[in-house]
């Protein structure tokens, strides 16, 4: 098949959304796919056009307004240059660009849309932002001839809000590192991860407040400032070790030699970043968000998400008990093994063969009256 994955962002940029994308891609084109990126261009030094891992990148002149992160970003050309590449099926990720979703809904050929993320995702203004768009949205969403999720629970939310069980197939995003055992033997619980407020990171603050263990928090985004003045107002310095970015190459160390990972999310359609650190043999600690506890499954604890004195308890508990951790340890390397391409990648696949052949139409969005 001719595929066209469409996103405003790519490479370099490498959010969850980005990574999904890069990895379906690689391996679709390894399986005799045609496949092409087409994506908004971040900077001036990033080429036009290139191929990388066997597909195509095609980069279209941009305006990027940074008040938040990701960037507000417009795209030129999209609709003209997705009709111009004639593709069998077009896959689109992102909502929340109107030149892209504007494109997309007029796009008359055969198209999937991937769900990555929950319906008004967000915080506070955020939130009631995100609802607002999304309910537009719902028109575009209508036109596509299919929809991937990324996890039941985005799959189940969407079906409550009307959509028909056939027109939905869940298709989780999937690791791209190995999976390897970690020692477990560093004295330290873990955070890592975008610092954004859907991300609960001030309960876990909070939380800390009433524990006697160390936290590494890595990670950077806009909500880096406030976090290092929390951490100075609760007296946290000598509790919380706050690393900004770390390379590749630190990041794994540090999942595999963590006690284990805390990830207090507010909202998580899947939660990504748990599987991964999963794969290094090490549980998670995580809040009620979403589509969480089901990726975390029987790899970690559960706890009320935005409830910081129930995360403390769990975060103390946990630690002190280093025999219930390793049991956990062990649930955790098993569950990781579903999240691997070679399970989900064929299941993507006949998505995108079914809308080809018009198996599955627009017609399914909802059920029969």
């Amino acid at each position: 098949m001719k595929i066209v994955d469409v996103n405003p962002f790519f490479t370099p940029y490498n959010g969850g959304i980005e990574n999904r994308m890069y990895d379906t891609s690689r391996l679709l084109a390894e399986r005799g796919h045609d496949v092409t990126v087409l994506t908004g261009k971040l900077s001036p030094e990033s080429p036009d056009e290139e191929v990388v891992d066997g597909f195509r990148i095609i980069r279209l002149d941009s305006r990027l307004i940074k008040v938040y992160n990701p960037p507000f970003i417009s795209s030129k050309g999209v609709f003209e240059t997705l009709d111009s590449l004639d593709p069998d099926v077009v896959n689109f990720n992102y909502r929340w660009a109107p030149s892209y979703s504007k494109a997309l809904e007029r796009y008359d050929g055969k198209k999937v849309f991937t769900y990555h993320n929950m319906w008004g995702e967000g915080v506070g203004v955020v939130a009631r932002i995100s609802e607002s768009n999304d309910n537009k949205f719902a028109r575009t969403l209508d036109t596509f001839d299919h929809v991937i999720a990324v996890s039941d629970y985005v799959r189940d939310d969407l079906l409550k809000r009307g959509y028909s069980p056939g027109y939905v197939t869940t298709v989780p995003s999937c690791l791209n590192c190995p999976i390897s055992k970690g020692s477990g033997s560093g004295d330290y619980m873990l955070s890592l991860g975008r610092l954004v407020k859907t991300k609960g990171l001030d309960y876990m603050l909070e939380a800390m407040r009433s524990v006697d263990h160390k936290l590494v928090l890595c990670g950077k985004g806009p909500e880096e400032k406030h976090l290092r003045k929390l951490i100075a107002q609760y007296g946290l310095e000598d509790r919380v070790d706050m690393r900004g970015y770390v390379s590749e190459e630190e990041k794994h160390r540090l999942m595999g030699e963590c006690r284990f990972f805390v990830m207090p999310s507010i909202h998580e359609s899947l939660g990504l970043a748990a599987a991964e650190l999963m794969s290094h043999g090490r549980p998670v600690l995580c809040s009620d968000a979403d589509g969480l506890p089901d990726t975390v499954g029987q790899g970690g604890k559960v706890v009320p998400k935005m409830d910081s004195d129930a995360l403390a308890h769990a975060m103390n508990t946990l630690f002190d008990d280093r025999e219930e951790c390793e049991r956990l340890a062990e649930g955790a390397f098993e569950r990781a093994r579903y999240y691997d391409w070679d399970l989900h990648l064929p299941k993507i696949e006949e998505v995108y063969t079914k809308v080809v052949s018009g198996e599955y139409t627009r017609a399914d969005a909802h059920p029969s009256s």
